[in-house]
């Protein structure tokens, strides 16, 4: 008897675990169409929003690997306030030591997304985000800057190259 309980409770726990692996994985992101498979203007729209949501999810969840890999080697990072950052692994960083605590979520300004192809390149993307800052409302409100992001196709992947960040500034709500 006590043999046949084991044998259920070996299966129950494989059982498990195999539901938990298949549980805990994330979904795979949505492929983005390649550069010369961008036919108009919202394929470019659809393509660049999606990557836009994948670097600012890594961002707000702190996936510093998957933050790091949308990065170019060379990436340049001009910030009205907080000066130059140059390279993904000092950007990376950067993120990792002022926004991994847990108080400070990235968030689009609807319709505020303009998408622009550079031929041979990739694309530019402009916009207007807000960082809201949920643990620390009362004291850090809400904070809103305009973007520039150059993002470019290259060996099969997308990368942002250069960023302009500025006009950062308080929101009231």
């Amino acid at each position: 008897m006590a043999r046949i309980g084991r044998k259920w409770a070996a299966l129950a726990l494989l059982a498990m675990a195999g539901a938990g692996t298949t549980w805990a994985q994330t979904p795979p992101a949505p492929k983005v169409a390649a550069l010369d498979e961008i036919k108009n203007q919202a394929d470019l729209e659809k393509a660049i929003t999606e990557l836009d949501r994948q670097l600012f999810d890594a961002y707000n969840r702190c996936d510093l690997k998957k933050f790091d890999s949308m990065l170019a080697d060379d990436v340049e990072f001009y910030h009205d306030q907080g000066g130059v950052t140059l390279g993904h692994q000092a950007l990376t960083d950067s993120v990792k030591n002022n926004i991994c605590t847990g108080d400070t979520q990235r968030v689009l300004v609807p319709g505020s997304l303009k998408i622009y192809y550079m031929k041979g390149y990739g694309a530019i993307e402009m916009g207007t985000h807000r960082f809201l800052h949920p643990k620390t409302e009362a004291t850090n409100g809400t904070g809103e800057g305009s973007f520039v992001h150059l993002w470019r196709y290259k060996d099969g992947e997308w990368k942002v190259t250069r960023v302009l960040s500025y006009d950062h500034h308080g929101v009231k709500k």
